[in-house]
């Protein structure tokens, strides 16, 4: 886990055989001048040495890359290789380790601190000039956006009342008029041959307008609700007019015509393919069986009580299933209009608002909760630190990472954390105490902490320091800063904000690491508000 190294850099040290030398030719300067950083790489003949070509090192701005220089001594080759660094904000900062590649094999510098001041100005001989007028300055506004919105929302309402309208208006086509079902489908039958829709390879469009001519017929000129039934209904509807002799049919001609729809069921649904001399067989049987049923029918057919009854049950089912479906097509239209409204409600939002705001307040914001949730007020370690945080920090084991000769030097270590480097928010406090007095070097806890947080993915770090005093007078040291953060199990990088406070007190070392994604604004109040709950404990009490 991460909390291991920010215990193992309290008291190792590594050494490494260096090719790379580092200095540079001062640790302060003023504000805009040049420090020299000089990199100096000892190679033989053969070796392949590659500078960095880099704008920035960590928050000094490369401001000239001079040439290399070569020196060979002792059958060796040193390769001297400067940069001009400035910066044009006061402060203290980290010039962090640079990569030199050796061979193709990455080798470090020495990360260095310098110091940046300000430029003292004497108004006693600076030349004065008279305060000028206040200027009128034009502010932007964003009116155009509101009215750019509004126009879009008309012009929508437009497109969609003129496509109604259309709708509406458009003329439909005129009906021709049959003077009996025979002949009705006897034309739609011919139409249907002009068309060659099978012979285009169209042959499941075919089956459907072939049968739905035969069905519409049936349902017209014997009264069955055929367009509703299935296959075996609508013959088991025919039969049993057969066998009341409403109908004279033959069995030949409903098994015919049973053969015909299950062959368009099965071009239909089972994705079936008759062959060219089957589709003209089925063609002159559904004929055939049209013709045969109207000649069966009698001038004049007795009405059958039981019959009327169960066409009267057939037509109430139908009317059932249509009011069915139409309520299951207003029922999924109203569902496509609330989702149209909500979609249209959330682009809105995200326009007028920022997708910020969205996410906060419906999607979701981890350190949004946190900042917004309950907060916890207590103390860790010894000597203690009364901090606030949003959750109870965890107390971490440091007996089973210690390494034996920790044992020697160190008398108590303690540590509690939140999250960890790769979370959205993370917050380590820790105490040590040692068994001799020790006198510890805040510098160089600060190097370790950036030594462990490169050997976990870290680069880029730009780093400040200031003096930070608590509410009893407690001094200590504050460094901040960014960093890019590479997570090595997704392989995904983020840019973090962090800021670190060190106190000791007799020989000992309380520390405070408080990290969280940069621009995030919830993440920078919570911090804020950590930095300012915390409170020591004396070391003596």
């Amino acid at each position: 886990m991460n909390f291991k190294l920010y215990i193992l850099f309290l008291f190792t040290t590594t050494l490494f055989a260096q090719k790379v030398t580092t200095s540079i030719d001062t640790t302060r300067n003023k504000i805009g001048a040049e420090f020299q950083l000089t990199l100096k790489a000892s190679v033989n003949k053969k070796d392949k040495v590659v500078f960095p070509k880099a704008k920035n090192f960590g928050a000094l701005e490369v401001i000239e890359s001079y040439k290399i220089d070569t020196i060979k001594s002792n059958g060796k080759y040193e390769l001297i290789k400067k940069y001009g660094l400035t910066q044009f904000d006061s402060g203290k900062y980290n010039i962090p380790r640079i990569q030199i590649l050796i061979n193709g094999k990455p080798n470090f510098s020495d990360s260095l601190k310098v110091e940046v001041n300000n430029v003292k100005v004497d108004t006693l001989k600076q030349k004065m000039y008279d305060i000028k007028d206040v200027a009128q300055v034009e502010t932007s506004s964003n009116w155009w956006k509101y009215v750019l919105a509004i126009f879009f929302l008309v012009a929508i309402g437009f497109v969609v009342y003129w496509l109604l309208k259309k709708y509406q208006n458009r003329e439909k086509p005129e009906e021709i008029v049959y003077t009996s079902p025979i002949e009705k489908a006897t034309s739609l039958l011919q139409q249907l041959e002009s068309k060659e829709l099978w012979q285009r390879g169209e042959v499941k469009s075919y089956y459907s307008e072939l049968t739905d001519i035969a069905r519409n017929y049936i349902e017209e000129e014997i009264e069955i609700p055929a367009m509703e039934s299935t296959t075996s209904e609508l013959i088991f509807a025919l039969r049993k007019v057969a066998n009341q002799k409403k109908l004279k049919l033959s069995a030949a001609t409903l098994e015919n015509l049973e053969k015909v729809l299950k062959q368009a069921d099965l071009v239909k649904f089972a994705k079936v393919k008759p062959l060219d001399f089957e589709i003209e067989e089925d063609k002159k049987r559904i004929s055939s069986s049209i013709v045969t049923i109207h000649k069966a029918i009698p001038t004049e057919v007795e009405k059958d009580d039981e019959l009327e009854a169960w066409n009267e049950q057939q037509r109430e089912l139908a009317r059932i299933q249509k009011l069915k479906k139409q309520k299951r097509v207003r029922i999924i239209s109203t569902i496509g209009i609330v989702l149209g409204v909500i979609l249209i409600s959330i682009l809105a939002l995200i326009y007028f608002k920022g997708f910020d705001y969205v996410k906060d307040n419906f999607i979701g914001h981890p350190t949004k909760e946190l900042a917004e949730g309950e907060w916890v007020y207590s103390e860790y370690g010894n000597p203690g630190i009364k901090i606030e945080t949003p959750k109870v920090l965890k107390r971490m084991d440091v007996t089973k990472i210690l390494p034996k000769e920790a044992y020697a030097v160190l008398k108590e270590m303690q540590m509690f954390i939140y999250g960890s480097m790769m979370d959205s928010f993370n917050i380590v406090v820790s105490t040590v105490k040692y068994k001799k007095e020790t006198d510890i070097n805040f510098d160089t806890v600060l190097e370790g902490n950036t030594k462990t947080w490169e050997s976990l993915g870290g680069h880029e770090i730009i780093f400040k320091q200031e003096d930070f005093n608590t509410d009893k007078g407690i001094t200590g040291v504050k460094a901040y800063g960014t960093m890019t953060m590479l997570d090595k199990i997704q392989n995904k990088s983020q840019k973090l904000y962090y800021e670190i406070l060190l106190f000791k007190q007799d020989g000992g070392l309380q520390e405070i690491i408080v990290s969280y994604r940069e621009g995030d604004e919830y993440g920078k109040k919570i911090l804020e508000r950590i930095i300012n709950s915390v409170e020591l404990k004396n070391a003596q009490e």
